[in-house]
């Protein structure tokens, strides 16, 4: 099971137990994908509101009988819009087409794997140019960018002059330039 899919089945599972604050991390985790599919069912964005409304108080209400083992918490979240999709269509007596277009209106925040396996892989080189430098320029650099240190916040830090501090980071950044561009 993936971290993101075992983080929405614990969440789903605290939230049948009355946790409001999972509930939020389900609606966090879920929300722009059950709208597509309330969107897709339905035709209008103003019904699949609403219907998505109903689709997460219909979820506090049974998370309860949400079971890992049986259903993904995705499929199971998607069965219970999709059936609450129907079920207003259903009571209107018909259905309005829309373009399904409307549905890229929804974005998913997410990044996509490709862009998550790159930015991994960027990230990894990083850490990788930067292990190539001094350990004080590391050091320095990773305080300075990570951490928001100030020239001489680091300098006292190391007990060095704020311009020894600067000529430290500014000759770790141009290697860093280098290697990265290698």
């Amino acid at each position: 099971m993936t971290a993101g899919r075992q983080r929405l089945s614990d969440a789903l599972v605290r939230a049948g137990r009355g946790d409001e604050d999972a509930l939020a991390e389900v609606y966090e985790a879920s929300s722009a994908k059950l709208f597509g599919i309330c969107l897709r069912i339905l035709g209008t964005r103003e019904e699949a509101e609403d219907t998505l409304q109903d689709v997460y108080i219909n979820v506090w209400r049974k998370a309860a009988s949400f079971d890992p083992e049986r259903a993904s918490p995705i499929t199971w979240l998607a069965v219970l819009a999709r059936n609450r999709s129907i079920d207003r269509l259903r009571s209107r007596g018909g259905r309005t087409d829309t373009a399904i277009e409307e549905a890229a209106e929804v974005a998913d925040p997410a990044p996509g794997a490709d862009a998550a396996m790159e930015a991994g892989q960027e990230r990894r080189r990083l850490q990788d140019c930067i292990a190539e430098l001094e350990q004080r320029q590391a050091r320095s650099i990773r305080a300075a960018f990570f951490n928001g240190l100030t020239y001489g916040e680091l300098a006292e830090r190391e007990d060095v002059p704020a311009g020894t501090m600067k000529s430290w980071i500014r000759r770790g950044l141009l290697r860093l330039k280098d290697c990265l561009q290698r």
